[in-house]
Formats: C-alpha cells, structure tokens, sequence
C-alpha cells in the first residue's frame, strides 16, 4: 500500500510564499515524475508543475518564474515552493505520483490535497 501527503498550506497575504511538500511512503520501488496540481473553487484540476525522476521540471505558464519544484529522492519527497503568490493561486493543491509498487503494478498515486489560500 503506498500513501502520499502533502503539508504545507495555509492562508498567505498576496506577494508572499509558501512551501508545499509531498511525501510516499509504503511499498515503493521506484517513483518516477511526480507532479503537483490544483483546483480552485468551480474549476477542473489543472496541472502546475513536473518533475521528472532526473530532477528535469516542467511548469504551467501560470506558475513559471514564481513555482519552484524540487524533489528530494531519498526521501521520496517533493516539493513545491511559491513566491509571489497571488489570489488566484487560491485552490487545493495534490500532489501525484507515477509510482512502481513492489510487486510490479505501475500506477499514479494522489495525496489529499492541502489548501492554499492567497488573500489580504
């Protein structure tokens, strides 16, 4: 069984910042890319930032040059740091895994999410 939790939301003033982590645990063989998402209020889920098991990112137009991931392999942990926040970065954040269980099955793996709320 294998779980993954996010911590690190909360309630920012705009321009400040925030760092979001995301930890797996359980019966892990390997993790490849893992990502973070979000969701606001009435909107889909959309995908905010990448990266790949070789630490390679990728990120939505809206968070490049704000967002930062990074990923710590050892501990089988990511991390999203955002600066310059802003209202409309106002969702909950998931984080999701591309995962190899022991035992060979290949598959994603979310979090519960954590809220992010941007507000003066």
């Amino acid at each position: 069984q294998v779980q993954l939790v996010e911590s690190g939301g909360g309630l920012v003033q705009p321009g400040g910042s925030l760092r979001l982590s995301c930890s797996a645990s359980g019966s892990i063989a390997s993790i490849y890319a893992m990502h973070w998402y979000r969701q606001a209020p009435g909107k889909q889920r959309e995908l905010v930032a990448t990266i790949t098991s070789g630490g390679s990112p990728n990120y939505a137009d809206s968070a490049k040059g704000r967002f930062t991931i990074s990923r710590n392999n050892a501990k089988n942990t990511v991390y999203l740091q955002m600066n310059h926040l802003k209202p409309e970065d106002t969702a909950v954040y998931y984080c999701c895994g591309d995962l190899l269980e022991v035992g060979g099955r290949f598959r994603d793996y979310w979090g519960q999410g954590t809220q992010v709320t941007v507000s003066s």
